[in-house]
């Protein structure tokens, strides 16, 4: 499982209550069946960074139906 660096290009970071490998897993999922996404799972700290065409809402929308806590944290540049 990779880190989330948020490094790339223009990439979201979401909080996602994620608990365990099964939560990741959900999370990685519904990230699938979405599609046109590139995303890092930072497990410790409960966040989600996702480089994608879809809008904000969309992934958040996708990430609650892990039935898990999720809120958009904002924005992550290239550092």
């Amino acid at each position: 499982m990779e880190m989330a660096m948020c490094a790339d290009s223009e990439k979201h970071e979401f909080f996602v209550d994620m608990t365990c490998e099964g939560c990741s897993n959900a999370v990685t999922r519904v990230l699938h069946r979405l599609g046109g996404v590139n995303f890092d799972i930072d497990l410790p700290n409960k966040k989600v960074c996702i480089d994608s065409e879809h809008n904000v809402d969309t992934l958040l929308e996708t990430l609650k139906k892990t039935g898990k806590n999720a809120s958009y944290l904002g924005e992550k540049s290239a550092q």
